[in-house]
């Protein structure tokens, strides 16, 4: 075959030009005779190189050659050349062993079920001696506060998109807002906002954390916009008191939201509660603004999310589940849905390619509105509330929990991850409280996860 004469013929080639530079043109000129030319292989180039012997310097040889010259560089290039003719069984490929290295390290960390950090790609951050290995203390299983401050039931909590506050709704007719320690994480009384006689049930932050709007249980037909700044009520909307306005989703652009209820109301509003489009007969549950800022995804009584676009007026069927739909939320990407379904429990969608990817095991789910979360770094795990009154954690590609959080003393409504500190979660319970969750303390952290009954391990 061809290949072992082309071989030998690039190295020879290489050792006819290095003679030359060298000066050496005798042994360059026996290597041209004696070698090259005997392999009866691309005669058009061996003239060529022939030539090469009238060159009067060095620097007048490699630009005629177009080669970079005696050493590592033009050597290298030889060598990835050879390569290309050679089984991966008898050489490497270039660099093969790094790639290896990385593939391996990118694995490990995908399997890694606490893995909740930006992790570094470059092999330079990565010890080699040890598996990559995340210990469950660094992750958001221990109780950090107990928040007491609300009197009845907390049905609601939510991290503003900059991570700084978390908003608690309650059926004591009160939002509390609370402000998140950047060192300490721990979270302060920011202010109260007051006189939602029905209990707040649903929160919804502006993009720009500027606002906050809230909404009642089914019987309530008014939503409250409030400034978060200065703790003002900007706008009370209610179109009419048979209306039931329970859920709330604002527009990336900021300046409008949609509002509906499960007695068929279904508007889109500004800031000041003027109506700018109504869409009739929709019997919403829970709402989803998708980032290009037309479509809006709603889940209805008949147990499906469908795609609404205000601007052109038509809808869509995305998800059909055969129970129903009490809450759902989006991933950052605008990708992924998070179902809890009644009797069901907790259910992945992919809206792009609308199939059911996952449904997660362990979490008790019955006909109470329960809010899961994704959250994390990368949003690669899901949280969410149980009426068995623990929360639960699932590694977003995983069906077994990999913690089950016990603390509350009954149903846990909502579970909030902060989008900026990736170790830190918030829950709401009917016990009155609000837990957030940390790593753990500063201790021996072996001794931690033996006392730490907050965690039952559900690896094994």
């Amino acid at each position: 075959g061809h290949v072992p004469s082309r071989m030998k013929f690039l190295l020879l080639q290489q050792k006819y030009l290095e003679y030359l530079e060298d000066g050496k043109v005798l042994e360059a000129l026996q290597v041209l005779r004696g070698e090259l030319t005997p392999l009866k292989y691309n005669t058009d180039r061996i003239h060529v190189l022939s030539g090469y012997l009238m060159c009067s310097h060095a620097e007048d040889l490699r630009a005629k050659a177009e080669w970079d010259g005696k050493g590592a560089n033009s050597r290298c290039r030889l060598l990835d050349k050879l390569q290309t003719y050679l089984p991966p069984s008898v050489m490497l490929p270039p660099r093969r062993l790094q790639t290896l290295l990385r593939q391996a390290v990118e694995l490990q960390r995908d399997r890694c079920l606490y893995h909740n950090t930006k992790l570094d790609s470059s092999l330079d951050s990565v010890s080699l001696l040890l598996d990559h290995v995340c210990s469950r203390s660094q992750f958001p299983c221990y109780t950090q506060q107990i928040l007491t401050e609300h009197c009845n039931e907390v049905w609601f909590c939510k991290f503003s998109n900059n991570g700084t506050k978390l908003a608690t709704g309650s059926k004591d007719t009160t939002v509390i807002i609370w402000q998140v320690d950047p060192e300490s994480h721990q979270l302060k009384l920011l202010r109260t906002l007051e006189g939602h006689a029905y209990g707040v049930s649903y929160l919804a932050w502006s993009p720009d954390d500027a606002y906050l709007i809230a909404c009642g249980p089914d019987d309530c037909s008014e939503l409250w916009l409030w400034n978060v700044q200065t703790g003002e009520l900007r706008t009370k909307m209610s179109q009419s008191h048979e209306d039931s306005l329970t859920s709330v989703a604002w527009n990336p652009d900021g300046k409008r939201f949609v509002t509906g209820g499960q007695r068929g109301q279904f508007y889109q509003c500004d800031l000041d509660g003027n109506l700018l489009d109504s869409w009739e007969g929709v019997r919403v549950q829970c709402l989803w603004c998708v980032g290009d800022g037309r479509t809006v995804l709603a889940s209805d009584t008949h147990q499906r999310i469908r795609g609404y676009n205000f601007e052109d007026l038509t809808d869509r069927n995305i998800v059909q589940e055969d129970h129903p739909i009490m809450s759902f939320t989006v991933s950052k990407n605008g990708r992924l849905a998070l179902l809890n379904v009644a009797t069901q429990g907790v259910h992945l969608w992919d809206l792009q390619d609308r199939v059911l990817v996952r449904k997660y095991q362990g979490v008790t789910q019955g006909f109470y509105t329960i809010h899961s979360c994704f959250g994390g770094h990368n949003e690669d795990f899901i949280a969410s509330g149980s009426e068995d009154h623990k929360v639960y954690i699932w590694h977003r590609r995983s069906e077994l929990p990999i913690a089950e959080l016990t603390g509350h003393t009954r149903t846990v409504n909502c579970v909030s991850w902060n989008p900026a500190i990736p170790g830190l979660m918030a829950s709401a319970s009917d016990d009155g409280t609000v837990r957030v969750w940390g790593p753990a303390p500063f201790l021996d952290t072996q001794v931690v996860d033996g006392l730490n009954e907050n965690c039952s391990n559900m690896d094994s």
